[in-house]
């Protein structure tokens, strides 16, 4: 009888990840500032995509903070720093839209998404 070993225990390949292991990873922008930490990530049913990763930013020992749904095209993963790194300065990040963890948007929603890819400056493809 062959066991199958926890997600947790899995080996990585080069270019997949289990998703337990991208919640809780950094995020770092481009100069290197520490942008939080990933929450969780999103996946579109019907495409299979993933549509965003949900940022923790300014939480203290995993408590309060913001919410902020980063379309996951922005994120790029950087070995060196053990890190997903985007192009978003820290005082764009403060001013983009955001939600508590108590009043999560519909993710799915187009208003949503359109707001949140106007902002960032993608398409968004995974919507149409």
């Amino acid at each position: 009888m062959q066991t199958v070993e926890p997600t947790s225990n899995v080996k990585e390949t080069s270019r997949l990840i289990s998703s337990e292991k991208v919640s809780g990873s950094k995020v770092e922008n481009t100069g290197g500032d520490n942008l939080g930490h990933i929450a969780e990530i999103m996946i579109d049913k019907i495409s299979g995509r993933v549509g965003y990763a949900v940022l923790n930013y300014g939480s203290f020992l995993g408590m309060g903070g913001r919410l902020f749904a980063l379309p996951w095209e922005l994120l790029k993963y950087d070995t060196r720093r053990d890190a997903y790194v985007v192009g978003i300065p820290v005082e764009r990040l403060k001013n983009a839209p955001s939600f508590d963890a108590n009043a999560w948007p519909d993710m799915g929603e187009r208003t949503f998404g359109k707001e949140i890819h106007d902002y960032y400056g993608t398409t968004g493809e995974w919507l149409l």
